[in-house]
C-alpha cells in the first residue's frame, strides 16, 4: 500500500512541475518600478515565455502601471489609449500568449521619462530568466534550466509510472 501510495505522489508531483516551471520576473529587477531603472537593459536581459508573470512593484500613489495598446502608442506615451490601469503597488500580469507588449506608468510626465517597457513572449520551450536577474549572467538560470528539461519530460515520466503502477495492482 506504502509504494502505491509513493506512486501517486510522484505522478501528482510530476503533472504540477510544468507549471512550477513558469517564471515570475519583477519589472526592474531590484529596483521595481521606479523612473531611474533602466527599463530598456532590465527587459533585454530578460527571456519572457507564455505562462510567465511580470510583477510591477512600486509605491502607491507615486507610480501607477497602464498597458498600451500599441508600438506607436508606446512611442508617444499616449496614457489616453490605455487597453489596462493598475495601480497596487503589486500588479500581477500573466503573458499568455506570444508577442509585445507595452506598459508605461501612468503618473504625468514619467512615461516622457523613460518610465516604459517593452515586453516580448515567446512560445515554446526555451528557459525563462529567473526572475529576480537583472542581467543574462544569472548563476541561476542554470537550475532553471535544468528543471524546464525535466518538467519538459513530464509527460513520459507519468506514463511510465502509470505503467508500472497498473503492473503493481
Amino acid at each position: 500500500m506504502n509504494i502505491k501510495r509513493a506512486f501517486l505522489v510522484l505522478i501528482i508531483s510530476a503533472l504540477t512541475a510544468k507549471e512550477a516551471s513558469a517564471a515570475q520576473h519583477t519589472v526592474g529587477g531590484s529596483q521595481g518600478w521606479v523612473e531611474s531603472a533602466d527599463l530598456n537593459s532590465w527587459a533585454s536581459g530578460q527571456t519572457f515565455k507564455v505562462g510567465d508573470q511580470i510583477v510591477f512593484k512600486y509605491t502607491p500613489g507615486l507610480h501607477s502601471v497602464v498597458e498600451l495598446p500599441s508600438e506607436s502608442a508606446y512611442k508617444r506615451c499616449d496614457l489616453g489609449t490605455a487597453k489596462d490601469s493598475m495601480n497596487s503597488g503589486n500588479d500581477v500580469v500573466k503573458l499568455d500568449k506570444p508577442g509585445t507588449r507595452y506598459f508605461a506608468c501612468g503618473t504625468s510626465g514619467h512615461c516622457e521619462q523613460g518610465m516604459k517597457v517593452k515586453i516580448t513572449t515567446f512560445s515554446g520551450t526555451a528557459p525563462s530568466t529567473p526572475a529576480s536577474s537583472s542581467s543574462p549572467a544569472s548563476t541561476s538560470g542554470a537550475s532553471s534550466s535544468a528543471f524546464t528539461s525535466f518538467a519538459s519530460s513530464v509527460p513520459l515520466v507519468v506514463a511510465l509510472l502509470a505503467s508500472s503502477l497498473a503492473y503493481m495492482v
